[in-house]
C-alpha cells in the first residue's frame, strides 16, 4: 500500500449507499465521488486481487451483485471493507481511493476489456 501523500486531500465524508450499492466520499478539496461497489471490490489493493508483483493480478470475475457490508476504519488514512463474498483484506487508503475516484472511468473500461477477453462474466455463477 502506498504511504499516504501529504498533499492527498482527506475524505471530509464518507456514506454507503447500500440500495444503489455505492461508496460516496467527498474530498477536502471539494471533489465527490461515488465508487460502485463492485468497482471497489475488483480494484481491491489486497494481495489476492493484485498478486505479489507485475502480471500476477487475478481477474475478479461475478460480481456484479458484491455489497460492503461493513467498512473499519484503519488509523486515520484508510478503510477496510467487508464485502458481501467474504473478502475482507483489503485496505484502501485515501490517496489510493482519491485515485480510484479520479481514473474511474479508464480503469472501469480496462476491467470491462480484460473481462471480454477472458470471456469471462460480471454476473455470479
Amino acid at each position: 500500500m502506498a504511504g499516504l501523500d501529504a498533499s492527498t486531500p482527506h475524505p471530509t465524508e464518507i456514506k454507503l449507499h447500500q440500495t444503489s450499492r455505492a461508496l460516496e466520499i467527498a474530498f477536502s478539496d471539494g471533489r465527490t465521488f461515488r465508487l460502485p461497489y463492485e468497482f471497489l471490490r475488483v480494484h481491491s489493493p489486497s494481495a489476492e486481487v493484485r498478486g505479489h508483483g507485475p502480471g500476477q493480478e487475478v481477474l475478479q470475475v461475478g460480481k456484479r451483485d458484491v455489497a460492503i457490508a461493513e467498512v473499519e476504519a484503519i488509523g486515520h488514512n484508510a478503510i477496510q471493507p467487508s464485502f458481501s463474498d467474504g473478502h475482507d483484506t483489503g485496505i484502501y487508503s485515501w490517496d489510493y481511493l482519491y485515485d480510484l475516484g479520479m481514473r474511474q472511468d479508464e480503469l472501469w473500461q480496462h476491467y470491462l476489456d480484460r473481462m471480454t477477453h477472458a470471456g469471462a462474466s460480471r454476473d455470479p455463477a
